[in-house]
């Protein structure tokens, strides 16, 4: 497998994290305003959308710091376009970026299986959650809010960033759009 990084890679790891950028801006509109009814720890459900590029990145580049690099990306644009968060995302897009990576970095970037999303998705879930348990929810109870919310956070982000890149990998490459990629050649034959 050849590591270095192609035109091709760029583009389309910019793309997808352009497009989340957007979906983030977005969704930090929906946490805090109607989302803003579930009380915490049990919004921490909808988490796992802000971890989706880390884990698509991966799954379709293939390529060492294709998390990273799409997730940090991510993170960045959704700054660009006034996040209620500011220049927090600038330190914890990282932050859950590595998480991922380092997860399909222990695989050698070799494994690109349901499992090894489900790992990474889990890694960055609970990087975050951790992070935010520290500066947002600093002067909260570690029982009823923070572990309950680290906890509900993994889960989320297995289930939407994990499972849900795997679906979207899955549901791309069957229209043709990945066959310059290893993530595409390997769809099942219609």
């Amino acid at each position: 497998m050849n590591n270095r990084w192609r035109t091709i890679d760029i583009v389309i790891a910019s793309i997808i994290a352009v497009a989340f950028g957007v979906i983030f801006w977005a969704w930090g509109l929906l946490w805090n305003g109607p989302a803003d009814a579930i009380p915490l720890p049990g919004r921490a459900i909808l988490y796992g959308v802000w971890l989706v590029p880390a884990v698509l990145g991966a799954l379709v580049i293939r390529k060492p710091g294709a998390a990273f690099y799409t997730l940090t990306l991510a993170a960045l644009v959704s700054v660009a376009l006034g996040t209620s968060w500011g220049w927090t995302l600038v330190l914890q897009g990282p932050l859950e970026a590595a998480a991922a990576e380092l997860v399909f970095a222990a695989f050698a970037y070799k494994v690109w299986n349901l499992p090894v999303a489900l790992l990474a998705a889990a890694a960055a879930g609970i990087a975050a959650s951790v992070y935010d348990a520290f500066v947002w929810y600093g002067g909260t109870s570690w029982a009823t809010l923070r572990l309950p919310y680290i906890g509900i956070t993994a889960v989320s982000s297995v289930l939407v960033a994990g499972l849900g890149s795997i679906l979207l990998v899955r549901a791309l490459a069957q229209t043709g759009v990945l066959d310059r990629f290893a993530s595409g050649r390997e769809r099942a034959a219609v």
